[in-house]
């Protein structure tokens, strides 16, 4: 085989061994530094910071925890919308760019404002396990 087609073979050896490294690597490391040791808490369904109540077959979690993820959720959204914004600030007018952002701005702060005022933030007493 001519050289250049030798090279062009040892690059995608060498690019699917990475490949095959960087997709088992996560595993072994994660293997190589685990806790060893079992308690209470790493037996729980899941580790999410928040313990469950009930049985197994009916764990629930707060709704202010899904309310967090919810109100999360929308505003990261809402905020990726800025950034189209700060790629064309140069080619929208001025006045008229910076307005609709602070108008953008202002509902954000009004939702967050009704958010605060309905008691969303307020985190209830942990439920003690039945």
């Amino acid at each position: 085989m001519p050289a250049p087609q030798v090279i062009d073979f040892v690059y995608v050896i060498v690019v699917l061994a990475g490949g095959i490294i960087a997709g088992f690597a996560p595993f072994v490391i994660s293997d190589i530094f685990r806790p060893r040791t079992i308690n209470r808490k790493t037996l729980l369904t899941y580790e999410c910071g928040m313990d469950p109540y009930g049985s197994a077959w009916d764990i629930r979690f707060g709704a202010a925890y899904y309310l967090y993820a919810l109100i999360f959720l929308a505003f990261d959204v809402d905020i990726l919308y800025l950034f189209p914004v700060a790629a064309a600030y140069d080619k929208v007018s001025g006045l008229q760019g910076v307005l609709e952002l602070v108008l953008f701005i202002g509902i954000l702060t009004l939702a967050v404002a009704y958010v605060w005022v309905k008691g969303v933030f307020t985190w209830a007493i942990k439920r003690e396990e039945i």
